[in-house]
């Protein structure tokens, strides 16, 4: 009791040394930094991931119409789905071990509503799928052959999805069936996209055929909400890129949007998101990951495992292709 009456009577000595024109005093020696809420938002814009320049040249042409974020990224990442010549995303996608294209996508709007597609084969444009799924659907995943026959109930046609060019690498890797997942190469890249349109709302979108030759039925980060992809419409958004199993282990981009919510910026919480990997892969240099993110005002960041990664940025500001920097300097 003794030692409660002490500190009690100590807390109020010191609260009566701290006088009003003492505090009046730190208060107007103090500079007032400026808020998020005092500072000038950067809308609309779009970010996506790797150097996409057609793909966000079309979200900002939706963006700058005065379109949805959500069409903008759902029509952006479907440039991509479409371009036979990419061959991490949609048709012309390297297939599994056993041939098979499967297509890998989710979306998200502004209200956290979303839907995704898993291990879907035979249909060009997944991200459209998985809209549909957010949409028309009570749930948020569909996978394997009930996503392909839920898209076909939607209109969606039948595509053969693997193109002469990647079936020709795909017999010559069976050759040696040697699986690695090489760094910057696009063997296990993504187009993950972000945008901010003129009412200030966010959404994002996540489309991949996911590792060349990978296992039959493996799925990575790229369709699951939190992983692959996250957006909070109070707070910002964040996209992954590279070895999905890495991003999935600390649910990367979740992780990142709660970052930017305690304070941190988006290039502060790119940087940890990347650290957190790396704390549980310590010494490992056999895998890149990347993260790109934006916050609520429209400011930007990235960060990856190894240098090389960049990311595409579309504002009133311009086009910009930004390089970032990386855990490891080389």
């Amino acid at each position: 009791m003794q030692r409660r009456k002490f500190l009690k009577k100590s807390g109020l000595t010191t609260a009566g040394l701290l006088s009003a024109p003492v505090l009046a005093s730190c208060k107007t020696e103090t500079a007032k930094a400026p808020t998020l809420s005092e500072t000038k938002a950067v809308k609309p814009i779009v970010i996506c991931t790797w150097n996409f320049q057609n793909a966000s040249a079309k979200a900002w042409e939706v963006l700058s119409s005065s379109g949805s974020s959500l069409d903008a990224v759902e029509a952006g990442v479907m440039v991509e789905e479409a371009d036979t010549s990419n061959q991490t995303v949609g048709v012309g996608g390297r297939p599994d071990r056993e041939g098979r294209v499967t297509l890998d996508a989710c979306i998200m709007d502004k209200d956290a509503n979303c839907g995704a597609v898993l291990c879907m084969e035979n249909i060009a444009h997944p991200i459209s799928v998985a809209r549909k799924v957010m949409e028309e659907t009570p749930h948020v995943m569909l996978a394997g052959l009930g996503a392909e026959l839920f898209a076909y109930e939607q209109g969606f046609e039948k595509t053969n999805l693997l193109t002469e060019q990647s079936k020709k690498e795909w017999e010559e890797w069976k050759k040696t069936s040697k699986y690695e997942t090489i760094i910057n190469i696009e063997n296990h890249d993504t187009i993950g996209m972000l945008a901010i349109d003129e009412n200030g709302d966010i959404a994002g979108a996540c489309t991949t055929s996911g590792m060349g030759y990978k296992m039959a039925g493996r799925v990575g980060d790229s369709p699951i909400i939190g992983a692959g992809l996250f957006v909070d419409n109070e707070v910002g958004g964040a996209a992954a890129t590279g070895v999905g199993e890495e991003v999935v282990r600390t649910v990367g981009s979740f992780l990142i949007v709660e970052l930017m919510r305690q304070g941190k910026s988006p290039q502060e919480a790119c940087e940890e998101g990347v650290k957190r990997i790396m704390k549980k892969n310590e010494g490992r240099k056999d895998f890149q990951i990347g993260f790109i993110a934006v916050n609520k005002k429209g400011e930007t960041g990235g960060y990856c495992v190894h240098p090389g990664f960049t990311y595409r940025e579309y504002s009133d500001k311009g086009h910009e292709n930004k390089t970032v920097e990386s855990f490891y300097q080389g």
